[in-house]
């Protein structure tokens, strides 16, 4: 090929190539994976915007259907319209994308319909910061009604969505409102994305004291999802409990609820590094809060099975846990592992005596 020739095709190339990358280069693409503990689970495959220095994991799409089951939806527009919404916010320009997500869900639509669009707005919320600023309280009112929807991939979709401006300070307020019924669902529906979904955005909540009697009445549900078998809802569950065991009038309630009789595998140097992180960081709030002169000053009675047994109990060998997480090849659960053992060794109250006999000292052979 003459170089002149050649020259005029690479030139044509280049130019359609970068037209191509000013509509599409903030957009993301999921893949589907398989499904986990019997609900459905969707993978990110490369979705991490940057967002004020930061990078922002947005939330799996739902569930998908066949093409010819749905009916033509252009107000959700996947490709080139949030590309270019994002174009414009970056040039000070309002795209009205979120706007009209926000509209399209008060119309009447179908349950996959509904999910679309809420993950569409969640994209949006992360994506488009000044137009999810500009948000109003009903917008967040409209989007908690989802939570009533019969289908649960609506209701992960919802929680996704809150969780999305619960980042917006001016809309904490009201969404705390929705904490309740947050509540009701992942302790009434054993379901393992709804359950991350709920407590991630709890986690990102204040929660009020009006919360406070519905969370002791969830509190067995909350321990269930804790020793369970699914990673991720296990650390967000450890991670809400921490939060809990911080409120004076909510510790016995933990600390008297029912476990299991393996609760201390939790504790096994083979669970992965994030969770014992979380459930070392849970056992040393439980030990500092009851060895408070606050909370030692009543003389409390624990089940057999409780937590306070398994954890503070003569026969509870946390103690044997506990030496040899200092081993564990990740420096950051160490620490935690020997921050619980000084919380043990040395209770706030000197009128407390350690949980662990002096035979199980951790540190009778060490200065």
């Amino acid at each position: 090929m003459p170089e002149s020739c050649y020259s005029r095709h690479t030139k044509f190339f280049c130019l359609r190539y970068e037209q191509y990358s000013l509509r599409c280069g903030a957009l993301a693409q999921y893949t589907p994976c398989s499904t986990v503990h019997g609900g459905p689970a969707y993978s990110k495959k490369s979705f991490l915007q940057k967002r004020q220095g930061s990078l922002v994991p947005l939330p799996p799409l739902p569930k998908p259907r066949p093409s010819s089951l749905l009916s033509p939806q252009p107000e959700l527009g996947w490709g080139g319209c949030l590309g270019l919404a994002i174009e414009r916010e970056q040039h000070g320009r309002d795209s009205g994308e979120l706007r009209r997500l926000l509209n399209s869900l008060e119309c009447k639509q179908d349950e996959y319909a509904k999910s679309m669009i809420l993950h569409s707005i969640t994209r949006c919320v992360y994506l488009l910061e000044s137009e999810a600023s500009a948000c109003t309280n009903d917008d967040i009112t409209l989007v908690g009604s989802m939570l009533d929807d019969k289908d649960n991939s609506v209701k992960i979709q919802a929680l996704n969505t809150l969780k999305a401006f619960s980042g917006i300070r001016k809309f904490r307020l009201k969404i705390q409102e929705h904490s309740i019924k947050v509540l009701e669902l992942i302790s009434t529906i054993w379901d393992s994305e709804l359950h991350i979904a709920g407590l991630r955005l709890l986690n990102n909540l204040p929660l009020p004291d009006f919360a406070h009697p519905q969370l002791r009445r969830v509190m067995p549900a909350l321990m269930e999802i804790l020793q369970s078998d699914y990673i991720l809802a296990q650390v967000q569950a450890a991670r809400l409990l921490s939060n809990l065991a911080q409120k004076n009038d909510l510790l016995y309630d933990i600390l008297n609820c029912q476990v299991h009789s393996n609760f201390l595998d939790l504790f096994q140097s083979t669970q992965p590094g994030s969770l014992l992180l979380e459930v070392l960081v849970f056992a040393e709030w439980l030990s500092e809060g009851r060895s408070s002169p606050h909370y030692h000053a009543v003389k409390w009675h624990y089940n057999e099975q409780s937590v306070h047994e398994a954890l503070f109990g003569d026969d509870s060998r946390l103690a044997d846990r506990l030496l040899a997480l200092v081993i564990h090849p990740e420096e950051d659960v160490q620490i935690q592992a020997c921050k619980v053992i000084v919380s043990l060794q040395c209770p706030q109250d000197v009128g407390v005596q350690p949980s662990f006999p002096p035979s199980h000292s951790c540190f009778n052979n060490a200065e």
